[in-house]
């Protein structure tokens, strides 16, 4: 029986004090200030907020994921800024004799006007900021940027940003610093979304209406987080407005969305509700060809979420996500699949300094498909859910520390695949083993000011996983490769019996020296352990992709990552320009052997390899946040590579999206107070592939040839793209509550045909269309390579409304 660690073990608490540095009597000789910042228009928390002490030049903090302050100075007069980029700042005076509680209301002013000043007191922008390789779009920026079909993304809008990469055209799967898709965790309110994508991977499950924030981080990555090698994607949905009941939506293209929110008791308790759905089924239903109209194709969206607050020390927050896609062929085949989250979260104030986060989650995936075709009828149901507990706390011991210490628990359920036949099928019912394992992780960090000039942020963290029954485990002859010849038994556990488990510290490491008031230089270093990954041959992924955890034989990846990074700012931090060079290792890797098979393998270990990956590049931006004019320009210079006993001879091959260049320019511009047009380009070198190196002839028929020995040594053609939007406000009067705007989007301005995929096939005579049996003798067979583009010029319009 696999025992739980305690989730507050006292060594840890502990070990964290003494981390801390600080004595129990100088804490006793300042005093403390804390609150909450929120918007004051909404009743939002605002993260990330500054504030400021005019009087300690350099003493300051920002707010927590929750809106959160603490800061504990010297007994004195002062005058305190609070501040948040966007909003209006509020100075107020304090005569500090004890402590003090001090929420404040920040309101919202036009982030494009140029009487915005982005000053030394912003703590967290990045040059005084210790962390490095994170980015943060505000969702007001997202939408604005032309989308395709209309359709705002915020993944494909972090598509656009250094050292993350997308998939391919049109799909929402990124990979970040040569890091697969499935290395990339997404949080939705801290809850696992397994597949984020809906119609196949064209657009994200994200209703950018429900969203209040969203960071991405790509090195340097804290310690409380965990589970993935390449990226964190975190993000919080809105909580609603506790202050007066508003609705807003769109009606676009492909699909309209509507939003509710307001207060359930005004100042202490709101709600949100967010739904979104599209509508292609509605006019397929309209066509006159029945092959047409009976078919079904639409995806949904709904986000909720209510907060309350029970007290100054205590607010409980519930949210939920639920979403579907659904495809019907005309009564022959099906496909549907859907995400569902939710989360529980009490916050709890022990005292003024010392903040804790409970959260009770719960994430589930699923797929299945069916086919009506008469004796091949059958249904196939796959999913994989997970409940968790987490506890972070945060002590703000002093200006200098702020700690952050917590644990995880994870029980996590694997359901590969159920094949139920039809009636009169000639197939047999198919269930893969189920799977079930439990990870825990413990970690602790400190925020480390040494002085005006050097920072530090350094933590820990241990994780455990442990694979447990019910199952089963194959047994192979010892030193022979796995396969179904070598195998030779079968053990069988019981439920929650430990079958194999695997753990090990994460370090995390992260430097800031501060080389002049516009210029800084970072450095980070952190080892991740990932226990879950994708089995598929795909890249994009795809909803049938299947999960697999750590196991008797296939081990859970290590990844360490060592970054530098120069950033500067000029124009009174109107420019924000950076440099980060990055080098990546990886172990325990997977690639499979070539014909491989997994979707119904139940002993997947006998198809697959184990080797080690690499990644190096560099990232460049230049960002310009103020003004009438805003973007930036992106460019990465990049290398992932693979080196695998069985593949490729054993020599380094590139892996499946190795890509060289990468290049984004994001630009958006306000003509007036009701126009304001955008603009995006982006360039790529096409992705790594395998080509035929030959043919042979199979009765008659020419087949490619692929060597194994040549693995990706071929590339797709360069793909670039240009999108262009407008938005036109209505003419809103101030006094009116009803406001309206128009939002016009090309997606692929000029038409370029870019390539999705390049398939080989024979072509007789020269003709691709030649028919054997009519078209005469055949003289001449060759092999044509086929290319398939998905999308040409694509314009769409969309009707945003608010009340």
């Amino acid at each position: 029986m696999y025992r739980l660690v305690s989730a507050c073990h006292p060594i840890l608490v502990l070990f964290i004090l003494l981390l801390s540095g600080t004595q129990y009597v100088t804490a006793q000789q300042k005093k403390t200030i804390s609150g909450y910042i929120k918007d004051g228009g909404s009743g939002e928390a605002l993260i990330g907020a500054t504030v400021a002490v005019r009087e300690l030049e350099g003493t300051g903090t920002v707010t927590n994921t929750y809106g959160y302050y603490s800061l504990t100075i010297p007994e004195g007069n002062y005058q305190i800024t609070f501040s948040f980029i966007g909003y209006q700042s509020k100075q107020i005076d304090v005569s500090l004799k004890s402590n003090e509680r001090i929420d404040e209301e920040l309101l919202s002013q036009d982030v494009q006007l140029r009487e915005v000043v982005v000053t030394s007191e912003r703590l967290d922008d990045p040059i005084n900021d210790v962390a490095m390789s994170r980015e943060n779009l505000k969702i007001e920026q997202i939408k604005s940027m032309p989308a395709l079909f209309g359709e705002v993304d915020i993944i494909k809008s972090l598509q656009l940003l250094p050292g993350i990469q997308s998939a391919g055209e049109g799909t929402t799967g990124f990979f970040v610093r040569g890091g697969s898709a499935d290395q990339n965790l997404i949080l939705l309110d801290e809850a696992t979304v397994y597949n984020a994508a809906h119609f196949l991977g064209f657009f994200s499950v994200f209703n950018p209406d429900a969203i209040k924030n969203l960071e991405i981080y790509k090195g340097g990555i804290p310690a409380q987080f965990g589970g993935r090698l390449a990226s964190i994607l975190d993000i919080q949905m809105k909580e609603g407005n506790n202050k007066r009941f508003s609705m807003s939506g769109g009606i676009g293209t492909i699909s309209s969305r509507l939003t509710l929110e307001g207060p359930i008791i005004p100042e202490k308790s709101s709600f949100i509700i967010s739904a979104r759905r599209t509508y292609a089924d509605v006019f397929l239903k309209l066509s006159p060809d029945e092959n047409i109209n009976n078919n079904i194709l639409y995806f949904y969206d709904l986000n909720a979420k209510a907060n309350f607050e029970i007290n100054k020390n205590n607010s409980i927050f519930l949210s939920g996500y639920f979403g579907r896609d659904v495809f019907n062929f005309d009564d022959t085949f099906g496909l549907n699949w859907g995400n569902s989250t939710g989360t529980f979260r009490w916050n709890h104030l022990f005292s003024d300094r010392l903040f804790l986060n409970t959260t009770a989650l719960y994430s589930s995936f699923d797929y299945g498909f069916t086919i009506d075709n008469g004796v091949s009828s059958f249904d196939w149901k796959s999913n994989l859910k997970e409940q968790s507990i987490k506890f972070d706390f945060t002590y703000f011991a002093n200006p200098e520390n702020q700690l952050d210490f917590g644990s995880n628990t994870i029980y996590h359920q694997f359901a590969p695949a159920q094949i139920t036949p039809g009636d009169n099928s000639i197939f047999e019912t198919v269930a893969l083993d189920k799977k079930f394992a439990i990870e825990q992780a413990f970690y602790a960090s400190n925020d480390h000011k040494i002085n005006n000039r050097l920072s530090l942020q350094y933590g820990l963290r241990y994780s455990l996983f442990s694979n447990v029954g019910s199952g089963r485990v194959f047994t192979y002859e010892e030193g022979q490769p796995r396969t179904d010849e070598t195998l030779i038994d079968t053990l069988v556990y019981r439920s929650l019996e430990k079958i194999k488990l695997y753990h090990g510290l994460e370090p995390r490491f992260g430097a800031r020296y501060i080389l002049s008031p516009s210029s800084s230089l970072k450095a980070s270093y952190n080892r991740m352990r990932q226990y879950l990954q994708i089995a598929s041959n795909s890249t994009a992924g795809l909803p049938i992709d299947r999960w697999v955890p750590a196991d008797a034989y296939i081990q859970p990846l290590i990844g360490d990552q060592v970054a530098l990074g120069y950033f500067r700012n000029f124009r009174e931090n109107t420019f924000e320009t950076s440099v980060e060079v990055y080098y990546k290792w990886m172990e325990n890797l997977i690639d499979f052997k070539p014909n491989a098979e997994i979707l119904l393998n139940n002993n997947i270990e006998t198809e697959v390899l184990e080797g080690r990956g690499f990644a190096y590049g560099a990232e460049f931006l230049v960002k310009k946040n103020i003004g009438k004019t805003t973007g930036w320009v992106s460019y990465t210079l990049a290398k992932t590579q693979r080196k695998i006993e069985g593949i490729n001879d054993g020599e380094p091959y590139n892996a499946r999206y190795d890509r060289t260049h990468d290049i984004s320019v994001v630009a958006s511009h306000t003509l007036n107070k009701r126009l304001t047009l955008s603009a995006n380009w982006v360039y790529s070198t096409g992705s790594a592939v395998s080509f035929p190196v030959g043919k042979y002839n199979i009765d008659g028929k020419t087949v490619p040839y692929y060597d194994d020995s040549r693995r990706n040594q071929n590339r797709m053609p360069h793909y670039h793209r240009l999108d262009l939007s407008a938005n036109l406000e209505g003419r809103n009067k101030a006094n009116r509550r009803w406001q309206g705007s128009w939002n016009f989007s090309i997606y692929n301005a000029y038409a370029r045909k870019n390539a999705f995929s390049i398939s080989f096939e024979e072509v007789i005579n020269g003709d691709p269309n030649f028919d054997e049996e009519n078209d005469g003798p055949v003289t001449e067979r060759k092999l044509s390579a086929v290319k398939l583009y998905l999308f040409s010029l694509i314009p769409s319009i969309t009707y945003n409304f608010k009340f």
